[in-house]
C-alpha cells in the first residue's frame, strides 16, 4: 500500500512538473513567438510596399495617398518616454529614500499605502485629469512662463518655440511621468528595504552619517533594483495609451519643440485602427505595433543583461 502511494505521488509530481513546464514554455517562448509572427504577418503588406528601413524612416503618414511612415510616431514615443523617465526617476528615488530610511516607523505604512493606491488609478483617469486640469494650467501659466524665461536663449529657446496649447510634448510627458512614479517608487522602495541591516550598521560604526549611509551603502546595494524599476516603468510608458491619448493632438509630425503636437505609436493605433479602411492602412498600423513589440522586448532583454552583469560583479567581489 505504501509503495502504491509513493508511486502515485511520484507520478503526480511528474505530471505537475510537465504541466508547469508547458505553461512556462508557452508564456516564455511560444506566446512571444506567436505574437511576433502574427504581427509580422499582418504588417507584411506595408513592409513589402515601403521596405523595413523605408517604413521606419518614413516621415509622411497620409492615408489618402496611402503613404505611411513610422518615424513621427516612433520619435514621439521615444521623446515622451525619455522626458517622462527623466522627470520620474529622481522623484521616485526621493520617495523611496524617504519611506524606507527617513519616515517615522508609524507613518511608513501610511505613505506606502498612499503610493500603492496612486499606482492603482486607471490610466484613463490620469488622461482625463491631464486634459481637463493639467493642460489648461500648462497653457495659461507654465508654458508662457517658460517662453518668457527661455525664448531669447540660443538653444533652449527652440525647446519652447510655438503656441502654448497644453496639448503638446511637455504636458504629455509630465502626465506620463506622474502616472509611472508610483509604480517605479514601489519597486525602488522594496529594493532599498532589501539592503542588509549589517551593512548599514557597519557604515554607522565607521562614523558615517545617515545621508552618507544612504548615498554610499543603500543606493549602491539597491542599484540593480533601481535599474529594474526604471526599465519596467519605461516599458510601461512605452506602451501607455490612454494617459496621453488626449494630450498629444495625434499629429504625425516629428516634434521640434516641447510645445509641438505629436503622436505616439500606441495613440496612433488606438485612434486610427477603426478608421483603417484599406489593407495597406491596417497593415501599417500593425507595422507600428510590431516596432513597439520589438522595442519593448529589446529593452527588457537589455535590462536583464545589465542587471546580470551588475550582480555578477557583486558576486565576484563577495567571492574575494
Amino acid at each position: 500500500m505504501g509503495g502504491y502511494k509513493r508511486l502515485k505521488d511520484k507520478l503526480l509530481d511528474k505530471l505537475v512538473f510537465v504541466l508547469l513546464f508547458l505553461v512556462a514554455l508557452f508564456v516564455g517562448l511560444l506566446y512571444p513567438a506567436v505574437a511576433l509572427f502574427t504581427l509580422y504577418g499582418e504588417a507584411r503588406p506595408a513592409l513589402e510596399r515601403f521596405g523595413l528601413i523605408g517604413f521606419i524612416t518614413g516621415t509622411e503618414w497620409d492615408p489618402v495617398r496611402e503613404l505611411f511612415g513610422a518615424l513621427p510616431a516612433l520619435t514621439g514615443t521615444l521623446i515622451s518616454t525619455f522626458l517622462a523617465s527623466l522627470l520620474a526617476i529622481p522623484v521616485c528615488i526621493g520617495i523611496a529614500v524617504f519611506i524606507s530610511e527617513l519616515a517615522p516607523k508609524a507613518l511608513k505604512p501610511v505613505f506606502t499605502t498612499a503610493v500603492e493606491l496612486l499606482g492603482a488609478i486607471p490610466s484613463i483617469i490620469y488622461g482625463l485629469w491631464g486634459f481637463f486640469v493639467v493642460a489648461p494650467f500648462m497653457a495659461e501659466k507654465v508654458e508662457p512662463f517658460l517662453q518668457e524665461l527661455l525664448l531669447g536663449l540660443p538653444v533652449l529657446g527652440r525647446l519652447v518655440d510655438g503656441v502654448p496649447t497644453g496639448i503638446d510634448v511637455l504636458t504629455s510627458s509630465l502626465v506620463l511621468s506622474i502616472m509611472i512614479i508610483p509604480f517605479m517608487a514601489t519597486i525602488v522602495k522594496d529594493a532599498f528595504e532589501m539592503t542588509p541591516r549589517l551593512l548599514k550598521e557597519a557604515g554607522y560604526g565607521l562614523g558615517a552619517t545617515k545621508w552618507e549611509v544612504i548615498k554610499d551603502v543603500v543606493i549602491p546595494y539597491a542599484f540593480p533594483g533601481i535599474v529594474g524599476g526604471a526599465v519596467l516603468s519605461v516599458g510601461r510608458a512605452l506602451g501607455e495609451t490612454m494617459a496621453v491619448a488626449f494630450l498629444t493632438g495625434n499629429v504625425h509630425q516629428i516634434p521640434r519643440s516641447l510645445l509641438d503636437q505629436f503622436t505616439t505609436i500606441t495613440v496612433a493605433i488606438a485612434n486610427e485602427f477603426t478608421e483603417a479602411d484599406t489593407e495597406l492602412y491596417l497593415s501599417s498600423l500593425y507595422g507600428l505595433a510590431l516596432i513597439l513589440f520589438v522595442m519593448s522586448f529589446t529593452l527588457l532583454a537589455l535590462s536583464k543583461f545589465l542587471l546580470f552583469k551588475r550582480l555578477e560583479k557583486r558576486w565576484a567581489v563577495k567571492g574575494l
